[in-house]
C-alpha cells in the first residue's frame, strides 16, 4: 500500500483527480504509469473526463485549434482503473462526439455523469458500490457554449449551472479614470435549483454524495464570486464533498458545514504542449469508514517533462511548493492544512 494514501483498518480510500485530457496518449500504459501503484492501492477513482473520445481530426466549432481525443486514448483510463468521470465542461461538445465518446466509456464499463443523449441523461448521476458502501457522483459545468451546448429534451449534451456576470465602477473612478472595474458574479437560480433538487433526490440512494463543477477562469488562482454561490448551495442540499476544475490551476480549499470544497484541482494530466508550463496539481483522498467520510487530504501532484502526474511529497521542494500554494489561498477561506506522513489533511471527523 503506498505511504501517502495514510489509510487505517478497514477504510476504504477513494481517489479524484481534476481536469484529465489524453490527446497525443500513444501508449495507454503511459499516461499514468508513475501514479498507476497509487491508483492500484485505492478502492475507487473518479475524475473530470476534459473532452469527448472521437476524431481528434474534428476541431470544435466555437473553440479555435481544440481538437477531440483520440477515440482509442480512452483505454488509458481503463488501464489506470478510473471507475467514473464527469462529462459536463467546455469541450464535451458535439452531438455526435458526446454520443459516441460515452459508448466507447461504456464500453469499457466506466460510469460517466454530466453528459448524455438528453436533459435528464446529462443530470443523471453515477452511482457506484464498494464493500458496502454506495457512492454518487453528479457533474456540472459553468463554462459552456450558449449554442447547441445544453442538454435538452431530445438534444445530447452537458448538465449545465449557468453563471451570470455584471460589473461596477471602481468606487475611486471619479478621482482615478481608468481604473479597473469590479467583476460580479452569480449562479442562474433556477439552474442552481435544478442542482439541488438532483443532490436531493440522490441522497437517499447513496452513502456518499460528490459533486464535480467544471467552473471558475482559466489561469485564474482567485475564485469567482459564482462559484462559492453554487459550492455552498451544493453542501447545503447534501452534498459531503465537491471537487472543481476548469482554471487549469490549483485554487483554495474551504471546509463549508463540515464538508470539502476544492475549488480547483488544477490539470491531473493534460496532453496539450501549451499546458506544459502548468506542472503542479492536487489529488484528493478521501478515507470512507462505516459508509461515512471519516477524512478529507490532499496530495501535491507534479507532472514531469513529459507530462506525465507524480505524487510528490509535501515535505519535498516541489510538494512543498504546492502545499504552501493551496495554504496561502485557502487562508481568507479559514482553512487550515495538517501534514500527516505524505498528505496534506484538509478535513477530519472528530471521534474517528
Amino acid at each position: 500500500m503506498p505511504r501517502w494514501l495514510g489509510l487505517e483498518g478497514d477504510a476504504l480510500s477513494v481517489i479524484l483527480v481534476g481536469d484529465v485530457n489524453l490527446r497525443n496518449a500513444k501508449d495507454p500504459r503511459a499516461p499514468f504509469a508513475l501514479v498507476q501503484e497509487a491508483f492500484d492501492g485505492a478502492d475507487l477513482r473518479f475524475g473530470n473526463c476534459e473532452g469527448c473520445f472521437g476524431d481528434p481530426a474534428v476541431e470544435i466549432p466555437y473553440k479555435p485549434g481544440w481538437f477531440h481525443q483520440d477515440r482509442s486514448t480512452v483505454q488509458a483510463l481503463s488501464v489506470a482503473g478510473f471507475d467514473a468521470v464527469g462529462c459536463a465542461n467546455n469541450v464535451h461538445y458535439g452531438a455526435e462526439a458526446i454520443l459516441e465518446s460515452l459508448g466507447h466509456l461504456d464500453r469499457l464499463g466506466i460510469l460517466h455523469a454530466g453528459a448524455g443523449a438528453d436533459r435528464e441523461a446529462a443530470r443523471c448521476p453515477a452511482v457506484l458500490e464498494r464493500k458496502g458502501t454506495r457512492f454518487g457522483f453528479l457533474s456540472y459545468t459553468s463554462v459552456f457554449w450558449p449554442i447547441g451546448h445544453v442538454a435538452g429534451p431530445g438534444q445530447p449534451g452537458v448538465a449545465t449551472i449557468k453563471g451570470h456576470t455584471a460589473y461596477r465602477p471602481h468606487p475611486r473612478i471619479p478621482e482615478m479614470p481608468g481604473a479597473p472595474a469590479i467583476t460580479l458574479s452569480w449562479p442562474d437560480e433556477a439552474e442552481l435549483k435544478a442542482m439541488q433538487e438532483d443532490i436531493k433526490a440522490l441522497r437517499g440512494r447513496v452513502d456518499i454524495l460528490t459533486v464535480s463543477c467544471h467552473w471558475g477562469v482559466s489561469g485564474n488562482q482567485d475564485l469567482a464570486a459564482y462559484q462559492v454561490a453554487v459550492g455552498h448551495a451544493a453542501i447545503d442540499a447534501g452534498a459531503d464533498l465537491v471537487i472543481g476544475h476548469h482554471p487549469h490551476v490549483p485554487q483554495g480549499v474551504e471546509v463549508y458545514s463540515g464538508r470539502a470544497i476544492f475549488y480547483s484541482l488544477g490539470n491531473f494530466i493534460f496532453g496539450w504542449e501549451r499546458m506544459g508550463g502548468r506542472r503542479d496539481g492536487l489529488l484528493v483522498h478521501a478515507a470512507v469508514r462505516e459508509r461515512r467520510l471519516t477524512k478529507v487530504s490532499l496530495a501535491p501532484v507534479w507532472r514531469d517533462e513529459k507530462g506525465r502526474p507524480q505524487l510528490v511529497s509535501p515535505k519535498g521542494s516541489e510538494g512543498q511548493g504546492v502545499v504552501r500554494t493551496i495554504e496561502e489561498l485557502s487562508r481568507p477561506l479559514k482553512t487550515r492544512l495538517s501534514i500527516e506522513g505524505e498528505e496534506a489533511v484538509v478535513w477530519q471527523r472528530d471521534g474517528r
